[in-house]
């Protein structure tokens, strides 16, 4: 069973540093998301930086959010 996100912040370069409740920190890239709708919004920096926890996964204000398998299988651990 995958690990639920439980604090999400912000990076440069449309990445999101997300700690899993398995105290894994990890970095997510949205940037392949970007040119599909409705991500493409977050291309404001104003937008992407509303970026929260909402349930299991992330979510932003305008609605968006992202698989919580996805998150957690697609992104780079880091120590």
């Amino acid at each position: 069973m995958r690990p639920r996100a439980i604090d999400v912040k912000p990076l440069k370069d449309y990445k999101l540093l997300i700690t899993f409740g398995n105290n894994e920190k990890r970095i997510f890239d949205v940037k392949p998301y970007l040119d599909l709708k409705p991500f493409d919004q977050l291309k404001n920096e104003g937008l992407f930086n509303t970026v929260r926890i909402g349930g299991l996964s992330v979510e932003w204000i305008t609605g968006q959010d992202i698989c919580p398998d996805e998150l957690y299988y697609n992104s780079i651990l880091i120590n």
